[in-house]
């Protein structure tokens, strides 16, 4: 039996399990489903396996709850940051994602719990259009974060929204799915939005998500930068002015072993 340890973190109730990757099993991505499993495993989104960057203070590989692996997470990316900040004070740290280096400064701390403003890059950003799917058509802004995102604007989330975002996510113009938001607007600085994201379903957040419905928001002259996102499990506020900056909390919640 081998003792695996991991630290777990939160950023606005989107959690990570941040492991070594020295300590990194043979099949990666059937331990990830194991350990993320909220029944019989530790429970979390996803987890960013930690190995050394020449060119940044740690490089991040993110595996899904599903054990699929995406470029980056907004959220995740704070939480290793806030990681290394235990393990090391500092006021910055770079974390080189999928998705290139990321910037996280930090803006404050009370004990466990951080906040860092994150350069999270240049948003690509396209023209709305339609996809047409069971439950009817449906229009999105599409951008890119370094990962895909699809932001529906709706007057009221739709009951079942999980389902529509689960179906939107897999569509065929979507060749590799796509994270979909639904997105809210209360006023011109104020969003709610409820996330639906590859490989792991209905989120209580979303870093790059929130970075993509702002983008879209203002993008479609419904809102103004700075953009408070407002979701589930808290609020983040985005600039966004040429590049991204994406500023939230991330709580380290416990360490441990996993035995396998």
């Amino acid at each position: 039996m081998t003792a695996v340890p991991f630290t777990k973190a939160s950023a606005c109730g989107n959690d990570f399990l941040i492991i070594d990757g020295m300590h990194a099993p043979a099949d990666l991505i059937a331990f990830t489903r194991a350990i993320c499993d909220r029944h019989n495993g530790v429970g979390a989104d996803g987890v960013e396996w930690l190995f050394p960057a020449q060119d940044a203070d740690i490089r991040a590989r993110l595996l899904n709850a599903d054990g699929g692996e995406a470029e980056i997470s907004g959220n995740g990316t704070r939480c290793v940051a806030a990681y290394l900040c235990t393990e090391t004070p500092r006021e910055k740290v770079t974390v080189r994602t999928g998705a290139g280096i990321k910037t996280c400064t930090l803006t404050s701390h009370t004990d466990l719990l951080f906040e860092f403003e994150t350069a999270m890059g240049e948003a690509q950003v396209g023209d709305e259009f339609l996809i047409k799917v069971a439950f009817g058509e449906v229009r999105g802004i599409p951008v890119s974060m370094g990962n895909p995102h699809f932001s529906v604007f709706v007057d009221e989330f739709p009951i079942g929204w999980q389902a529509e975002g689960a179906e939107i996510g897999k569509h065929h113009d979507f060749k590799h799915g796509i994270n979909v938001e639904f997105v809210k607007v209360r006023d011109a600085e104020n969003i709610e939005v409820r996330f639906f994201e590859r490989g792991v379903g209905e989120t209580q957040s979303s870093g790059t998500g929130s970075c993509a419905a702002a983008v879209a928001s203002i993008f479609s002259k419904r809102a103004k930068s700075p953009v408070r996102v407002h979701a589930a499990g808290g609020a983040q506020t985005v600039h966004w002015d040429g590049q991204v900056l994406l500023r939230g909390p991330a709580q380290i919640i416990c360490r441990g072993e996993y035995l396998i």
